[in-house]
């Protein structure tokens, strides 16, 4: 049985777009993240550090190192109001 060469050509172009695109998804997630990787399985505690490290540094992957907080850190913060049920 003959190989069907003509098939190829789709099947490269298929492979290749799908390597671009998670490469590109890849680079993306990576820039946005600073660098860092994704983070998976995230709860309470490590949605309220990401908003701690948000109002410290302006991102939610970035850290400070210096032992005090800024001025503005303490006045900074947005109200969590309580579900009505």
């Amino acid at each position: 049985m003959p190989i069907p060469w003509e098939a190829l050509i789709p099947f490269g172009l298929l492979t290749s777009m799908f390597v671009v695109a998670g490469s590109a998804l890849n680079v993306s997630k990576h820039a946005q993240n600073q660098g860092k990787p994704i983070r998976y399985h995230i709860d309470a505690w490590d949605e309220m550090m990401m908003d701690r490290d948000k109002r410290l540094t302006g991102h939610l992957r970035g850290q400070a190192s210096e032992p005090k907080a800024p001025e503005g850190f303490a006045t900074n913060s947005e109200w969590y109001t309580e579900r009505v049920q």
